[in-house]
C-alpha cells in the first residue's frame, strides 16, 4: 500500500533548441514547488541531455512528451519520443564535442534504462533518490484543479494520478 501520493507533472513539445531552455526551466520550477531543490542540477542536466538526443536523432518528427514523477523516495525523468529506435552509450573520444549524454545521465543519475514501445517510439528514463522530507510534504492540491503545480493546468502541461497512467506503463528496462 502507498501511502504517500505521487505527484506528476508532463509537458508536451517539439525538441527544438530554443525550447529546451524552457522546458528545464519548467521542470526547475516544478521541483522548487515539490520542495527538491537538490534536485534540480542533476534532472535539469538529464533533461537537456534527453531533448537533445531527441533533437539529433529523433525520427520521423521531434515531437516528444517530458514527464517527471515523484513516488515516494524517487523522482523519475522521462521524454517519450516517436522514434523506434533505442539509443546507445557511446565511448565518445577525449577530443569529440558530443556523444557524452547517456553516459552523463548514467553518471549522476542513480539508474536509466529505456522501454521500447514498439511502432509508437520509446521512453528513456533516469531515477534520482529524493531527499526523504519530499514525501512528507502535505499533499498537492485535488486533481484537476487550477491551482496543480506552479504553472496550473492547460495546453502542453498535464497533471494526471499514477493509478491512471500505471496502466499504460511497461516493463523498464535498465
Amino acid at each position: 500500500m502507498i501511502s504517500e501520493p505521487s505527484r506528476h507533472c508532463a509537458v508536451e513539445l517539439q525538441a527544438l533548441p530554443s525550447r529546451i531552455g524552457q522546458v528545464r526551466r519548467i521542470i526547475s520550477a516544478q521541483l522548487r514547488y515539490w520542495h527538491l531543490d537538490p534536485l534540480i542540477d542533476h534532472a535539469a542536466l538529464g533533461v537537456t541531455e534527453l531533448l537533445t538526443n531527441v533533437h539529433r536523432h529523433a525520427q520521423p518528427d521531434k515531437s516528444c512528451t517530458v514527464e517527471i514523477e515523484l513516488l515516494l523516495d524517487r523522482l523519475t525523468v522521462s521524454v517519450h519520443d516517436h522514434d523506434p529506435r533505442l539509443p546507445t552509450v557511446n565511448d565518445a573520444d577525449a577530443s569529440a564535442t558530443s556523444g557524452r549524454g547517456l553516459a552523463l545521465i548514467a553518471a549522476v543519475s542513480e539508474s536509466w534504462g529505456v522501454r521500447p514501445g514498439g511502432d509508437a517510439g520509446k521512453v528513456v528514463w533516469f531515477s534520482l533518490p529524493a531527499p526523504s522530507f519530499a514525501t512528507a510534504l502535505p499533499p498537492l492540491p485535488v486533481y484537476g484543479s487550477t491551482t496543480d503545480g506552479p504553472f496550473g493546468s492547460g495546453p502542453g502541461i498535464l497533471t494526471e494520478p499514477v493509478a491512471a497512467r500505471a496502466r499504460s506503463r511497461s516493463t523498464a528496462v535498465g
